[in-house]
């Protein structure tokens, strides 16, 4: 569905990055070490819509977490933010593992958003191969 929505924001002419939020994080972290952190926070600025696939599948360092809630600060109230997640903003404490990071993350994303709750079975697992 994000994927979707990216593409048709490229189709109308937006400017749209994509990442896996574990690879943003990593690229971030990577570009602080470098010394080319504002050079990387500039791209992402550059963006109409950011995409983070995948946020909380693998817990952040602290370090890694205080540089997402910069991505996600740096955006708020100047371009859109999808978020793709199968977790539910009560277990988030447990991606960034400090109580007021999480708090002032979800504050900046819920606020002007739009929450779509997808239920049911797992797409893929309905058109896998595999027969139960």
């Amino acid at each position: 569905m994000a994927t979707a929505i990216g593409v048709a924001a490229c189709n109308r002419g937006k400017k749209v990055k994509f990442y896996r939020t574990a690879a943003l994080v990593n690229d971030l972290i990577d570009a602080k070490t470098k010394g080319n952190l504002g050079k990387f926070m500039k791209q992402i600025e550059k963006a109409d819509l950011l995409i983070c696939d995948e946020w909380g599948y693998i817990p952040l360092d602290r370090q890694g977490a205080q540089l997402l809630f910069q991505v996600v600060s740096g955006c708020y109230e100047k371009k859109s933010v999808i978020i793709t997640t199968n977790l539910e903003f009560g277990k988030w404490n447990g991606i960034f593992f400090d109580e007021k990071l999480t708090s002032a993350i979800i504050d900046r994303l819920v606020h002007y958003s739009h929450l779509l709750i997808f239920g049911g079975k797992s797409y893929r697992l309905e058109h896998s191969k595999i027969r139960q």
